[in-house]
């Protein structure tokens, strides 16, 4: 086991900038979890941490190792692909032994090491099977497997559980927490998909073209994202943004929304009268209730545990968790309650969180 510590770290290709002065610890035994649109720049850091991509510039360090110029067979590393990259004419044995034949083990050595990995991933079983008689997540087991037998001190995951259906993908999120559970080792794992991040990791890092925006805890990501990027991303449905003004009139503080309502807060905040913020509120802190503010219900969509209605507030477009049996149709006008304790505020011009 190891911490790997990214230091300035910085990739071109040509004049276009992919990572731009990236620096992040990872902890000895932690699972981190790099997340973020397509292009964010998160599978170009795993593959510089792998050794698969030069550096354009910084250090990476995995335990007390300077390993930015070492190659990938190097580094005591193991990573775990999308697509599998399972040698289709060996077996699951064969698939899993194939690095330490490599290295020289000896035979009886090997089997031993694949048959305690098999054992671990629950595929004692299908050691004789070929690839192509295994399902997705078998597949998936294997090149784990494979990573797991060389013992390495950080697994690097590039979106393993994207090819796998909705049930599987849960099955395995499960599995691969228990084994690092069991294992303790570091694992770096990237996802463009934040439920996967939340649901997996200690610490996730939300990436934005090539930069870090935010690195915390799944639940302080969620609770205190600190500008509407991470605010938007992290949650499903996505946080709902209102545009409103900050109005100051003698000790009271207040909020006026685009067509002019006001609503008190009972907080302090670091504000100007007349400053232009965004009113940031999830689903699940809106519920239906007497006031003068109402949504256009645009539609429906019962999700049996509860009923999600969309819709809009003057020009905003707002999402709203109501109870499962709410008789709520599209087309009506649905009037709201804020829960102000749980908002979030914003700074329009700039995105950053009001502390």
């Amino acid at each position: 086991m190891a911490r790997v510590s990214l230091k300035n770290l910085a990739k071109n290709f040509g004049s276009t900038s992919i990572i731009d002065d990236l620096n992040l610890e990872i902890a000895d035994g932690e699972f981190v979890v790099l997340v973020g649109a397509s292009g964010c720049g998160k599978s170009t850091t795993l593959r510089m941490i792998a050794g698969l991509e030069s550096t354009s510039a910084g250090q990476i360090i995995i335990g007390d190792q300077d390993v930015t110029e070492m190659g990938p067979g190097q580094r005591n590393s193991a990573m775990v692909f999308q697509n599998y990259a399972l040698y289709p004419h060996m077996t699951v044995a064969q698939n899993m032994g194939f690095g330490l034949r490599l290295r020289g083990m000896s035979k009886a050595d090997m089997e031993a090491t694949v048959k305690q990995a098999a054992d671990t991933l629950g595929l004692s079983s299908l050691l004789h099977r070929y690839p192509k008689a295994l399902s997705g997540g078998q597949r998936q087991r294997v090149a784990i497997g494979r990573a797991i037998v060389r013992k390495p001190y950080v697994f690097l995951f590039d979106e393993p559980l994207s090819n796998l259906d909705a049930k599987l993908r849960i099955e395995m999120r499960t599995e691969i927490k228990e084994l690092h559970r069991r294992l303790g080792t570091t694992i770096v794992y990237v996802t463009h998909d934040q439920v996967e991040a939340m649901t997996m990791a200690d610490r996730v890092v939300v990436m934005d073209k090539g930069k870090i925006i935010q690195a915390s805890s799944p639940l302080e990501l969620y609770e205190k994202p600190v500008n509407t990027f991470v605010a938007g991303f992290i949650g499903a449905p996505s946080m709902n943004f209102l545009p409103c003004v900050f109005v100051k009139q003698n000790q009271a503080n207040s909020l006026r929304l685009a067509d002019g309502k006001l609503m008190a807060l009972s907080n302090i905040i670091d504000a100007q009268d007349g400053d232009q913020l965004t009113l940031g509120l999830r689903p699940e802190n809106i519920t239906r209730g007497q006031s003068d503010i109402s949504m256009h219900v645009r539609s429906v969509e019962p999700l049996g545990s509860h009923t999600l209605a969309i819709g809009f507030i003057g020009q905003s477009p707002v999402t709203v968790e109501l109870e499962s049996h709410d008789k709520i149709k599209a087309g009506e006008l649905l009037p709201l309650q804020f829960d102000l304790s749980k908002s979030h505020l914003f700074r329009s011009a700039s995105g950053q969180r009001l502390h």
